[in-house]
């Protein structure tokens, strides 16, 4: 039996996609919301993680399962569900160690096959996001500094910015001032709809 936990913000679409996961009698499907991850981890142990790349607070639980890889600790793999005219997206999923990579656009057929061997330690990206997953690669800003943009952009302050990823509040103005400087941007809204408009956000 395979563990999944699935962790999804928007209350329709987790109870849907669990529906969908928990057809195949070999997953045994955790759901929960952003606020649970930390006590289902601990209850369940799941053998992989799924998540909603467009999801609220995907970046949160991305920041959460990169925080887990450490040597010798021993991590669930990840999958996302993403699209692939997010390049950013794809990014950040892959600086947090996901191996398992899922068109949400396109067919559900292979779904619980693909979490099943990405659990088992398997790779799988749908061929429809290979090619923005390439495109990844030349996102300019740093993966820190796609993460103080993308909070800047959700309206958290400086100070909330520097709380939430443990920083100085002057280091991330340095990041925010890169951020704008590498996209080009007039200021920091101007870099964060850049951003939004090549996909990295």
């Amino acid at each position: 039996m395979t563990t999944v936990l699935l962790v999804h913000a928007v209350s329709l679409w987790r109870a849907s996609l669990a529906c969908l996961l928990s057809t195949d009698a070999r997953l045994d499907v955790r759901a929960t919301d952003k606020g649970g991850v930390h006590a289902s981890m601990a209850e369940c142990s799941p053998d992989v993680v799924v998540t909603d790349l467009d999801c609220p607070h995907s970046l949160e639980v991305l920041t959460f399962m990169e925080s887990l890889r450490k040597p010798a600790a021993h991590a669930p793999a990840l999958m996302v569900l993403a699209r692939g005219d997010r390049a950013g997206d794809l990014r950040r999923a892959s600086d947090a160690g996901a191996t398992g990579y899922v068109d949400k656009l396109g067919p559900v057929d292979s779904l619980c096959a693909v979490v099943r061997k990405v659990a088992k330690g398997g790779r799988h990206i749908d061929e429809s996001l290979a090619f923005g997953l390439l495109r990844a690669a030349d996102v300019p800003l740093s993966p820190r500094e796609l993460r103080v943009l993308a909070l800047a952009a959700e309206g958290e302050s400086v100070t909330s910015i520097a709380s939430a990823l443990h920083l100085a509040s002057g280091t991330v103005r340095n990041y925010l001032a890169a951020a704008i400087r590498k996209t080009g941007g007039r200021n920091r809204l101007d870099a964060i709809r850049l951003s939004r408009d090549f996909g990295w956000l």
